[in-house]
């Protein structure tokens, strides 16, 4: 048995060292172009999925995870390519295929990791929101940049070795590059939206709280943003004349502005109208029934009939309220979905 296992050991060896030590060689210049572009397009399969992903995907661990394959498919591709011996020696090519993939990784390792890490608090504060859209938007550009840093040496190279290259439609930076203003549009648009969706959230914990003071505020500050957004939609470009989201979003600060200026009032009126039933309960309930006039009495009674009216009045408001936030956040949340599935470029 300890020869048979020292004889398979052996063998094992000589495979590996043979598969390690042998480089992949080339007949001619177009075989090698071919080489470099097929691992080049494993990258850009894997490169679209994760952008798709951090565009769509409200799951961390899905984006961090098709981060994480992109940098195993780019290792994978360098290895081969540093492993593979250049058609005739030229290096200058394989140089600088690597340099375009070592920045992709350093891209993916720094810029895209902050933005997973921004992506999860970009909801709790405007100023996150667009500080997560700002850095997005950044390393978008810089990731289209290193593709057409590639498709130029690419085309650099087939034009050294005489070959003929075919626009592919699948390239990589063409979607990109469509992508990022399709992105541009939308963004600009939906932090419009978004300065008065999350005003409106603070209004919203306000009146959970009962806090008047806050409730009033916030109410004030949402009613600006909604004025202030509907006049920043007639300023912003189309794409391609596709009106949808803006359309979207000027239904929602249409509903926002009627919240605060027809609704909320009606709210703060029966949380006013609270306190001082509040006060006379109290105030009664402080006496003994002896003690309690007439007068009292039938103010209370008439305060208790004002309050269950009001009460109904109240919760009818928030229900009315919340069906229709529903209903213009779902039609934002269709537009937009609609928008990106129109305009960015299919597999």
């Amino acid at each position: 048995m300890k020869s048979n296992y020292l004889k398979i050991s052996v063998v094992f060896f000589c495979v590996v060292m043979f598969q390690t030590s042998t480089a992949q060689n080339f007949k001619n210049a177009n075989d090698y172009l071919g080489f470099i572009g097929d691992e080049n397009q494993k990258i850009s399969k894997s490169s679209w999925n994760y952008t798709k992903s951090v565009a769509h995907s409200k799951s961390p661990r899905k984006i961090e995870g098709d981060r994480k394959r992109l940098l195993k498919s780019i290792e994978r591709a360098m290895l081969k390519i540093k492993r593979a011996t250049p058609f005739k020696g030229e290096d200058a090519y394989r140089k600088q295929v690597l340099e375009y993939m070592d920045l992709r990784t350093n891209i993916l390792k720094n810029d895209y990791a902050k933005i997973v890490d921004m992506k999860e608090v970009a909801e709790q504060s405007y100023d996150f929101m667009e500080a997560y859209i700002l850095a997005q938007k950044m390393a978008d550009e810089r990731m289209q940049e290193a593709q057409e840093t590639y498709e130029n040496a690419q085309k650099d190279y087939a034009a050294r070795n005489n070959i003929r290259l075919i626009e592919s439609e699948t390239d990589l930076s063409r979607k990109m590059k469509i992508s990022n203003e399709v992105f541009d549009h939308k963004n600009e648009v939906y932090l419009v939206f978004f300065k008065s969706s999350i005003q409106e959230r603070f209004m919203i914990n306000a009146l959970s709280t009962s806090d008047l003071s806050a409730i009033q505020q916030n109410a004030n500050a949402l009613q600006m943003f909604a004025e202030e957004g509907l006049q920043a939609l007639d300023t912003i470009t189309l794409y391609k004349e596709d009106s949808s989201v803006i359309e979207a979003t000027k239904k929602a600060l249409e509903f926002y502005l009627n919240e605060t200026k027809n609704e909320i009032p009606k709210l703060l009126g029966f949380f006013l109208l609270n306190e001082k039933f509040t006060a006379i309960k109290n105030s009664i309930d402080k006496k003994s029934s002896k003690n309690r006039t007439k007068k009292e009495i039938d103010q209370y009674n008439s305060m208790v009939k004002e309050m269950n009216k009001a009460v109904v009045d109240f919760n009818k408001t928030n229900e009315e309220l919340n069906k229709k936030r529903t209903k213009v956040i779902n039609q934002w949340n269709e537009a937009s979905a609609k928008f990106l599935s129109r305009h960015i470029p299919k597999e």
